[in-house]
């Protein structure tokens, strides 16, 4: 669903407050954490999706990860984790298997474990997972965390949404396609040791809202700004090609239209002049199993290099944030 219907469809909801209730649809951010003492809270999650590539095993690992990044994204740590699936009645049983054993293995290598399920049928497949975590209540990573003067990192190349919607269409190389698988399936997990480490309090992941629907996100949480170093921004091998052709979901068109509605419309949106249709849609696009997208601190930037470098991971510094509430990329 994209941003603008997903508003709409919450805006009547009503929000149930409760004091232990740390995170949830009264402060809305990747996933609600209830404090069970003065150590520990849960970290709660859900997400699932239609398969975005065709080997079953490697669908089952992605979206797993993908499920498991929102606890990342609060500073947590999963400790396991539920199927949610629909899979049409016709489809073969190995096929279903292997999904299962994708998102186990992905579960496992995150420090987890898949303690049950619940599947329909359903014509179309989807899995996903709902994933329980623990974080410490006085270290919870939030949207609305960011402060001016801040330096912005972020932990994973963009790219993934054209690559996959090219690959749909049997119109993206194989080699092309293996980067982004990748990238996909790195957990988050270092990216979140990093940020404790570095005393992070702002973060978010990037999935289907794209780069500039999350960073908005934030700002409008934070009420500060953000300004992008467009040069800086990480872009998968062959990715910029396929925007070039065209090469974009709905999901991007969406997640334009509602920022252009939003933070456009009041003159909180701006995009460089040097900045092309492709390179601009490329912001926008949703990602799968996207990276972590936050703040720190600019005396504590040797700290988020290091312990990236210590993971044999890598980031890259990508701007920094403003005292105006808004989002510029130059």
């Amino acid at each position: 669903m994209g941003p603008g219907d997903l508003q709409d469809v919450l805006s009547g909801l009503a929000r149930h407050e409760h004091t232990d209730l740390l995170v949830g649809l009264g402060r809305s951010d990747d996933a609600a954490v209830y404090r069970i003492s003065d150590e520990v809270a849960i970290v709660s999650t859900v997400d699932f999706f239609p398969p975005i590539v065709d080997d079953p095993y490697l669908y089952g690992a992605i979206a797993a990860a993908n499920s498991m990044s929102d606890v990342y994204a609060m500073g947590g740590q999963g400790l396991f984790a539920l199927n949610v699936a629909g899979f049409p009645r016709e489809m073969p049983k190995e096929v279903i298997a292997a999904i299962f054993k994708g998102g186990a293995d992905k579960v496992l290598e995150a420090g987890g474990v898949i303690a049950g399920g619940h599947t329909v049928v359903d014509a179309e497949p989807k899995y996903g997972l709902a994933v329980t975590g623990r974080v410490h209540p006085g270290r919870i990573l939030t949207k609305g965390g960011l402060r001016p003067g801040q330096r912005l990192f972020l932990s994973k190349a963009l790219g993934t949404g054209v690559i996959a919607t090219a690959s749909k269409d049997d119109a993206c190389d194989p080699a092309v396609l293996d980067g982004a698988v990748q990238s996909m399936l790195r957990l988050n997990r270092a990216a979140a040791d990093v940020a404790r480490e570095a005393a992070v309090r702002g973060a978010t992941d990037i999935t289907g809202f794209g780069l500039l629907g999350h960073a908005a996100e934030m700002v409008e949480a934070s009420r500060a700004g953000i300004v992008l170093r467009f040069e800086s921004l990480p872009i998968l091998p062959g990715a910029l090609a396929l925007a070039e052709r065209g090469a974009f979901s709905g999901g991007m068109k969406r997640n334009r239209a509602h920022l252009e509605h939003t933070l456009g419309a009041r003159g909180r949106l701006s995009l460089g002049p040097s900045i092309g249709a492709a390179h601009a849609g490329l912001l926008f696009e949703s990602e799968t199993s996207g990276g972590l997208l936050f703040g720190v601190e600019p005396e504590d930037t040797r700290l988020v290099y290091d312990g990236f470098a210590r993971r044999g991971e890598v980031c890259w510094e990508i701007g920094e944030v403003t005292p105006e509430v808004g989002i510029a990329v130059r």
